[in-house]
């Protein structure tokens, strides 16, 4: 059994997403971080970065229980355990790896920081708006070469790096990030195709009636960028 702590944001869904994908039993725990769950000192024993997801296997390696924080590792965990999403050719393997890794370099980091500074920041910084959507665009426009000549982002199937990536790129996101999905084509053909898999469609909906809606509260403003990120633990 995979306990699941989670709260349905971009990096989330990546585990849903997952976990629905390679067909393993979990349990979903829910950590408010619009309340400072993330904070809480049992969360923080399985995720000492307050950040979700965060996972226990209670068969892990050695038959006991594991606990595993990080979304790209919590992916490749899940995949190396089961052998789903996990290419054996080793070229395709690479190239699986290469585009995961962009994500989590590059696409997460960016595309957050964007969300930011046009939507939550509560003093306005153009510079900071500017840099973030070109940077935002810039990213798109990668993946958009890529997807012009493969089907998926690390070539003619299905894989981690389209679990990653997609999350990112959900049709709300693109409001808040102020991105025209129709300057990108094949990154709209890709998304489109991914968000018909069933799988995709179950782990979305994973405590989607908790999204946050609009601005966030002082309260939850304080939990998510105020100074309580950086008390001492």
């Amino acid at each position: 059994m995979i306990h699941l702590y989670y709260w349905p944001t971009p990096n989330g869904h990546k585990a849903t997403i997952m976990l629905e994908e390679v067909g393993l039993p979990y349990e979903v725990h829910s950590v408010n971080i619009l309340k400072g769950e993330q904070f809480d000192p049992e969360f923080l024993k399985i995720a000492p970065n307050n950040r979700i997801p965060a996972i226990v296997d209670t068969e892990g390696p050695g038959g006991g229980p594991y606990a595993m924080f990080e979304s790209g590792a919590i992916l490749m965990y899940l995949a190396e355990k089961t052998g789903k999403l996990w290419p054996a050719d080793p070229r395709q393997h690479y190239d699986m790896l290469q585009w995961l890794f962009f994500q989590m370099g590059n696409v997460g980091p960016m595309f957050g920081q964007n969300g930011h500074f046009q939507g939550y920041a509560k003093v306005d910084v153009p510079y900071a708006r500017e840099r973030y959507h070109n940077e935002t665009k810039r990213l798109y426009g990668v993946m958009d070469r890529r997807l012009a000549q493969h089907e998926y982002l690390a070539g003619p199937d299905y894989s981690l790096a389209d679990v990653a990536t997609y999350p990112w790129t959900l049709p709300r996101q693109w409001e808040l990030h102020k991105i025209d999905i129709d300057d990108f084509p094949n990154v709209k053909r890709w998304n489109a195709e991914i968000a018909k898999r069933p799988a995709v469609q179950r782990g979305v909906a994973v405590l989607a009636g908790s999204q946050r809606v609009g601005k966030p509260t002082d309260e939850a403003f304080e939990n998510l960028f105020g100074a309580r990120q950086y008390q001492k633990r």
